[in-house]
This record gives structure tokens, sequence and C-alpha cells, in this order.
């Protein structure tokens, strides 16, 4: 094979995504032929590289996507924090898994993990417009005026940017169903916030056409078969409508 990026060569094998694979670079915990690897550098199946003390097979494993339902409290990295439980930590798989996207440690629901390295880069693009529907419960029950302006869109002075227009529906008493197609760090909590409501609870129910279904809290499941085909497709504009 002809040399490539660092970065990329790990992105491809499915270890992690290029943007961790830099950060674990800095780290120095990624060797090449026994010497830490540097920013940049290109490397072939000839090498013999590490992360974390773990080879790199030259063979790339299967691509794998899990759902799982986060519970509250958990954190959704591949670090390891004390007295933290890890998102990573909830899956008894043999590949090396990394959460996509974010969600917060005070909500739960859908998350995925996956050691696709491209899925992964396709999924957290901001120009994706790709949908999530969250269930959130306030701390009182919302006004319409308060729907209509979350809906519109709302200025958060902390991020200096204000939200893309949502999807809101009532559903029971200081209940809502909100569909984003943005990802913006504790979104919903901010924008809740900024109009004077608090979250009490949060949970992620669906990302773009994969949903909790039975999942129970702390449960995992492989997406497969044509809910993984109608997944990628959808990720590449090519979604059934």
């Amino acid at each position: 094979m002809e040399p490539v990026r660092l970065n990329k060569y790990l992105s491809d094998k499915g270890i992690c995504s290029r943007r961790e694979a830099d950060r674990l670079t800095a780290l120095g915990v990624i060797l090449v032929n026994g010497k830490p690897a540097v920013m940049g550098q290109k490397v072939t199946d000839a090498d013999r590289i590490t992360v974390e003390g773990r080879a790199v097979e030259a063979d790339a494993p299967d691509k794998v996507i899990i759902a799982v339902n986060k519970p509250v409290g958990v954190v959704c990295t591949t670090r390891t924090f004390k007295g933290e439980q890890n998102i990573v930590d909830l899956v008894d798989r043999p590949e090396r898994l990394y959460p996509v996207g974010r969600l917060d440690k005070d909500s739960e629901g859908l998350i995925f993990l996956t050691n696709d390295g491209a899925f992964m880069a396709e999924l957290t693009k901001a120009s994706g417009h790709h949908e999530k529907e969250y269930e959130v419960t306030l701390d009182r029950d919302p006004t319409d005026e308060f729907i209509r302006r979350l809906e519109k869109g709302v200025y958060l002075k902390e991020l200096q940017k204000t939200t893309a227009p949502c999807r809101i529906r009532r559903a029971g008493e200081k209940k809502l169903t909100i569909i984003l197609t943005q990802g913006l760090n504790r979104q919903i909590r901010r924008m809740c916030q900024t109009m004077g409501y608090d979250v009490r609870a949060l949970k992620r129910v669906r990302i773009m056409n994969v949903t909790l279904g039975e999942l129970r809290s702390g449960e995992y499941r492989e997406i497969r078969g044509e809910e993984k085909r109608t997944l990628i497709s959808g990720l590449h504009g090519r979604a059934k409508k």
C-alpha cells in the first residue's frame, strides 16, 4: 500500500477518529516501530503500530455500529475518570469502540459506539442536519409562546450562536418531544434555561432512523441489516423518503 497519514490509517482501520488519533499522538501513546509517533507521520501496513499498548492489525476488523441506551451518570468518552463510569465499559465487545457525538452525563438515551472512523466522521459533521429526537421533562408546563420561540431558534449568549429551527410537540404535562438537527453542547438545556425553564430529565430516543425501541437503560444492540443500510445511506443524502 502507499504510505498514508497516521490519523487516516487509524481511522480507516476503525481504531479511532482522525481527531482522536491526533490527540493520542500528542500524548505520546502511539508508537510506530517502537518509537513515539509524530503529527503528520505516514505509515503503511508494514509498520508495527501500537495504540496505548495495543497492536493495530494490518487486517481491518469488521466495522460495527452499536446502539446503547446510556443511563444518567455515565460519561461519553473513552477516557477514564476516577469515580465515573465510562460509556465504553457498558459494552462487552471485542472491538475497540468509540462513542459518536455526545450525550451529557445528566442525560440518558440513545448513543452510538463504533469502530468505523468514516461513519464517526460523517455523523458528527455539523453540516449533516441529521435528526435527533428527545423526550424532555421541564420544571413546569411550557407555554405556547415558549414552544414557538424554541422552534424558531434561541440565541445562546455563552456559545454566541443562535440555534437552528427545530420541531416540538407536547407529550404530556411538563413534557415535550424535541427534534433537533444540531448538536451544540447541552443545547436543549441551554435553550430552555435561556427562556427561564429548567430541564428536569432529558432522554434521546432516536438518531435518524434508529430508535431506542425496547432497549432498557444500560442495554445495547448491534445495528444490522436494513436498519444499518438505511442509516449509512442517510448519511450521504440517499435515505428513502
